[in-house]
């Protein structure tokens, strides 16, 4: 049995999650998720509590268990509180500030880095070296992070460039190392 899989996922005051057929819909006050099942995967939901139960144990249903039970976890964390990435910008001159819902990064570049705000996400800027990304879509949070820090990943010599709050740079001495 899948250590994962087989945990109930609690589901908070305030938020609805309602199946029907092989798609999980979880309504909460953030807003509305929606995530397709595993066809061999059952879902149940009693007294607030939601188990995932698998019809047999193929391979493929066994691996399937414990993803579709995070996916749906991270659905209702995602409508009840939501997800933020936080990102830091480091270096002489990095700068970002918002545009209405854009973000305007100053990088180094001959030209300004215009990041548009998608659906489901909104932007932060507490001052004009960090940026928060939020919103309730787990994988949309992470992904939105990882293209701006891909718009200048930090470099190993100075550190300088756009990295997640907490995150370890490992730093390579240079020329100074022989």
């Amino acid at each position: 049995m899948s250590r994962i899989g087989k945990k109930p996922v609690q589901i908070p005051a305030g938020v609805e999650v309602t199946v029907k057929g092989s798609t999980v819909t979880v309504k909460g006050p953030k807003g509305t998720l929606e995530q397709d099942i595993y066809e061999k995967l059952s879902v149940s939901v009693e007294d607030g509590v939601l188990t995932v139960s698998r019809s047999d144990e193929e391979r493929e249903t066994r691996a399937r268990h414990g993803l579709n039970r995070s996916l749906i976890q991270n659905m209702v964390t995602g409508v009840s509180e939501g997800y933020v990435k936080r990102l830091e910008l480091a270096g002489v001159g990095y700068r970002v500030q918002q545009k209405g819902k854009n973000l305007e990064f100053s990088l180094g570049f001959s030209h300004p880095v215009i990041i548009e705000q998608p659906e489901g996400i909104t932007f932060e800027v507490p001052d004009n070296t960090h940026v928060n990304i939020m919103g309730i879509n787990k994988q949309q949070v992470g992904q939105v992070a990882a293209e701006i820090r891909a718009k200048r990943p930090p470099e190993p010599y100075k550190g300088k460039g756009i990295h997640y709050v907490g995150e370890y740079i490992r730093r390579k001495l240079g020329k100074a190392a022989k």
